[in-house]
């Protein structure tokens, strides 16, 4: 029973020390001693456990002393990883996360539009496997998968209520990629997974109240709270784009009239668009307005409209001190930007609010789920003990 106790307290002191310099980095040995408590002698066993299992690094810095370098502690990055997975339309994308929201391997694979989700879910395990494999990572040190897909999503089960993008409805994701992979394995929105991302190391960080919006195949948002993803009762919180704009407007795909993305969304926007003239990409229509199409001109002056009332509705909602934009529409079409920050704030955004809130643009635009995957799998499975126990006995 003593040694029971003695080993329990040995792992409770490793991962005190850990988790202190992973959120206070760099730190020295002293300085760890009197923020935990521990005796210096007991402070130094630990890290040298530590630095022979590759979990930190020592660097030295300059100090007053004429001559003198300080050594302090650093958690090494890559001593916990995770893997960050986004599922399209048509194509997925893997990446090897590491402690500091860092991609540090990644590959692309390609999906077909209508594919089954037992296929795109074999052809992540192959591709997990694949990178792990190639990239020489260490499958003792990587703690979970993250996937982020579009739809409605059950987060706490691992499974897909609905995502009318892929066409998968109550499908399981997480324990049967667990069984093929052979790594836990969390679920959840898109949006939400890259607003984490933004939070964390991106747009985002440092705000208190900050809601992504998102305006690309479809439009969504998510909002973060003091660092916590707001779910709602069933994890739809942000499901903006189903919300009734014009009661006698667009049917959307949703069998609703006058949803908001009927206005915005690509898909919407190419479907009215060629009802006048074959066009095949965002890309073309923004060709035809610029060369003075006047039907061009008006699909896109409306869809900007929309979005400028989107985040109004949205400030108006939330009240928050940080908008970050992303998706194709935002990020690729400088129009869009022009339009944001001459007009928005001056004509759609209720007065009072017009100085409470910034507008900005996402960080990692296309890395975004990918990270923002990795790092929700990291804070649910990362058991620091237990993976340096898992280190040390191989």
């Amino acid at each position: 029973m003593q040694k029971h106790d003695q080993d329990f307290i040995r792992r409770k002191n490793r991962i005190t020390v850990f988790e202190m310099i992973k959120n206070n980095s760099p730190l020295s040995r002293a300085e760890i001693a009197r923020l935990t408590g521990m005796s210096p002698t007991t402070v130094s066993r630990i890290v040298s456990e530590l630095y022979n299992l590759d979990f930190m690094h020592e660097i030295k810095q300059e100090t007053t002393s004429v001559g003198r370098k300080a050594v302090f502690l650093q958690v090494n990055p890559r001593s916990v990883l995770s893997v960050g997975v986004e599922i399209d339309i048509e194509c997925i994308r893997l990446g090897v996360i590491d402690l500091d929201g860092k991609v540090i391997g990644s590959r692309t694979i390609e999906r077909q539009k209508n594919e089954a989700a037992e296929v795109t879910i074999r052809n992540i395990a192959e591709g997990i496997n694949g990178l792990i494999e190639v990239e020489g990572f260490d499958r003792r040190r990587i703690v979970g998968i993250g996937v982020g897909l579009p739809g409605i999503i059950d987060h706490a089960g691992g499974t897909v209520v609905l995502s009318a993008q892929l066409g998968w409805k109550q499908t399981d994701i997480a324990s049967v990629l667990k069984k093929y992979a052979g790594f836990e394995v969390v679920v959840d929105n898109e949006l939400k997974v890259k607003s984490l991302a933004e939070h964390m190391y991106g747009a985002g960080k440092g705000a208190n109240r900050s809601v992504l919006i998102g305006f690309g195949s479809g439009v969504g948002s998510s909002l973060i709270i003091g660092g916590e993803i707001y779910r709602g009762e069933s994890n739809s919180a942000g499901e903006i784009g189903h919300t009734i704009v014009d009661p006698n407007g667009i049917v959307c795909e949703c069998g609703k009239v006058g949803c908001l993305q009927t206005y915005i969304a690509e898909a919407s926007l190419l479907e009215q668009s060629n009802k006048i003239k074959p066009i095949a990409s965002l890309d073309e229509l923004f060709q035809a307005k610029r060369e003075g199409e006047f039907w061009a001109a008006g699909i896109i002056d409306r869809a900007m409209t929309f979005v400028a009332v989107t985040i109004s509705n949205i400030a108006c909602m939330y009240n928050p001190d940080t908008v970050i934009l992303t998706g194709k529409l935002v990020e690729r079409f400088p129009e869009v930007r022009s339009f944001i920050a001459e007009k928005c704030m001056g004509q759609f955004v209720w007065e009072p609010l017009r100085d409470t809130f910034q507008i900005v643009y996402s960080t990692f635009e296309n890395d975004g789920i990918v990270i923002g995957s990795g790092l929700l799998a990291q804070s649910r499975f990362l058991d620091i003990g237990s993976q340096m126990e898992q280190v040390e006995q191989n």
